[in-house]
């Protein structure tokens, strides 16, 4: 719907409004769905994880959304005959579109915003790159659409009270394939900031956990790797398909369970990576029962007459002797 309004910022105060999502990103593309013939042109917005496509930038309300967390991949398509133009073709999980844009810096800025927040992660690639501004921008929004998408956490209290974290039974809503593969022992019902202290605070209990996305669908990874300049948090998306578990790597992995996840990691990482499992305590004394009062002595005189087949009348006079 287009604005009686034509002050910039109103429009953009109403588009933050219906959307509730902050802005990253924004500027004129062009795109389609792999397939057809023709571009359609679109003020892009990206805010959050969504590309919101508006007619034009006289329109408060979206046209078209595109969910940027639904992202597989991101591959640069551009034409050799056309110079200046970028084209990406976006791989979704239930579409492919493309993606373009006119001058090659505003394309690379597309890329790399676009990258992050679908991945909540800024690529290797990027990071060598980027110049110094472009790596602190990223690491901005970065960390703006990991606090965005982060559950809300209470406060925990810290010290050897502090309750650990166990892995969530099985609901009733989930199949039984799934009963066995969410209680894999690395497995827990974090968050991600929650996930990456786990491993800072407690390293020798392993090194890679488990844990169910934002959006309660999927899953993640979180990997605690040791270098020579130190330890590195990472961070890898797990998507469940009709034919098991895609890995979002740069060469996308699938295998049938979540345990041939974790197994993927473990191979990958020649063993160095060790799957996160809580140390439990054990007792090492048998401590001996002590029973009180005129019930329990009853009962332990029962086991007496039974081990040791009293008489009834032997037993009432046991018991009116006590």
């Amino acid at each position: 719907m287009a604005s009686h309004n034509s002050n910039p910022r109103v429009i953009n105060r109403r588009r933050e409004k219906i959307t509730a999502l902050p802005l990253y990103y924004f500027g004129y593309l062009q795109k389609k769905y792999t397939g057809e013939k023709d571009y359609k042109r679109f003020l892009g917005e990206l805010r959050g994880s969504t590309l919101f496509l508006y007619t034009d930038d006289t329109h408060d309300t979206y046209s078209e959304r595109v969910e940027l967390n639904n992202l597989r991949t991101m591959v640069v398509d551009t034409p050799k005959t056309k110079t200046g133009v970028s084209v990406y073709t976006l791989t979704l999980r239930q579409e492919e579109i493309q993606l373009k844009i006119d001058t090659p810096d505003a394309a690379e800025e597309w890329r790399n915003i676009i990258m992050t927040v679908a991945k909540l992660e800024i690529p290797s690639k990027l990071q060598l790159q980027l110049l110094p501004g472009q790596l602190l921008r990223l690491e901005e929004i970065l960390e703006q659409e990991r606090q965005r998408t982060a559950p809300a956490l209470q406060t925990v209290p810290s010290g050897p009270s502090c309750p650990k974290p166990r892995p969530v039974p099985p609901s009733p809503t989930v199949s039984k394939e799934t009963y066995d593969t969410v209680l894999l022992p690395c497995f827990f019902s974090v968050s991600r900031r929650e996930a990456e202290q786990m491993l800072a605070k407690n390293p020798e209990n392993g090194s890679i956990i488990l844990r169910p996305a934002t959006d309660n669908i999927n899953y993640a990874i979180t990997v605690r790797q040791v270098f020579n300049s130190g330890p590195v948090m990472k961070n890898y998306k797990v998507r469940t398909e009709d034919s098991g578990f895609l890995i979002e790597l740069d060469e996308l992995v699938t295998v049938p369970k979540l345990k041939d996840v974790v197994d993927h990691f473990l191979k990958m990482s020649l063993n160095q990576l060790r799957p996160y499992t809580l140390t439990q305590p054990y007792d090492t004394r048998i401590g001996e029962t002590v029973c009180t009062g005129y019930s329990s002595i009853k009962k332990v005189w029962y086991l007496i007459k039974s081990r040791w087949c009293l008489s009834s009348h032997t037993w009432t006079s046991l018991l009116t002797s006590m």
